[in-house]
């Protein structure tokens, strides 16, 4: 009997709940730590890019309105997709990151937990971030925090899983909708989570993941006057001083990050949250 021949994948992007294929036709291989082919990605376009802007407009006013406690049950959901399948992301990780098995599945569990706390910070970020004002006068003054709107995120280059996480979830919890072009040359577990969005409770368009190159995508996130912020953790450094001046045309939130990749593992706080949130105030009489 003849060894089998294995059929290989073309994955494609995740656009507003749906799996097209780049209006460019472009494609790229996907290798292992050791070159090995895995699997072929879409290769997004700026036009794909801008398709993907207009979906998180859309979805915005939707996931943003609904209320924390239905955000997190949702978000919720989504951890329970990816501990289903936690194999397959785990060999994804050990093939992308080129690292053991058991460091494969720790860095798994470690994305599934990430993704978890962020969904239970949904109906406590208003309490935590929010304030009752002292004023002087018969007057209430409550700060309440609200999403941005649309967020481009480019992902870590070398964290395919746990990095991607850390920087997806915190806009997502926030009530924001969100743009992501994944880690070019490590794609797939992004591309996996692309899946278990599709396949929970996720609105399509509230988050859209584009496989491509951050040097080619970021200027035209930076530059697109339907984003709000941008976080720029996959760009080169150098690359970065030219997405804060393509963003400054439309006076757009840049994250500030540090030059290297941090440490993923470390416990995440509310910084991330923080960044993507507006602060409201209300001025209302109290009456006699």
């Amino acid at each position: 009997m003849s060894d089998r021949i294995s059929v290989a994948k073309t994955y494609k992007l995740y656009l507003g709940g749906k799996f097209p294929r780049s209006e460019s036709g472009r494609v790229y291989p996907v290798t292992d730590s050791k070159g090995a082919f895995l699997a072929n990605a879409a290769h997004a376009s700026r036009k794909d890019l801008r398709d993907a802007v207009s979906a998180a407009r859309k979805a915005f006013p939707g996931w943003s309105s609904a209320t924390a406690y239905n955000r997190g049950q949702v978000l919720y959901r989504v951890a329970e997709v990816m501990e289903g399948r936690r194999a397959q992301f785990a060999a994804e990780v050990a093939a992308c990151e080129g690292v053991a098995a058991k460091k494969a599945e720790s860095i798994v569990d470690a994305a599934i937990d990430r993704w978890v706390w962020y969904a239970g910070w949904t109906d406590k970020i208003a309490s935590v971030l929010g304030a009752a004002n002292p004023v002087a006068g018969p007057y209430f003054s409550f700060t309440t925090p609200e999403p941005t709107g649309v967020v481009g995120v480019l992902a870590p280059q070398e964290s395919s899983l746990l990095g991607l996480v850390t920087v997806l979830a915190p806009v997502l919890a926030t009530g924001s909708t969100a743009v992501l072009v994944s880690s070019a040359d490590r794609p797939l577990p992004a591309i996996t989570l692309s899946e278990v969005l599709a396949t929970s409770d996720v609105p399509g368009g509230t988050a859209n993941i584009l496989t491509g190159r951050a040097a080619e995508l970021g200027p035209w996130l930076a530059s697109h006057g339907d984003v709000n912020a941008l976080d720029p953790t996959g760009a080169t450094p150098a690359d970065r001083v030219t997405l804060a001046q393509e963003a400054a045309g439309t006076v757009k939130r840049v994250l500030s990050v540090p030059d290297t990749e941090p440490d993923w593992t470390e416990e995440p706080d509310l910084s991330r949250i923080r960044r993507y949130l507006e602060a409201k105030t209300v001025w209302h009489p109290m009456g006699v």
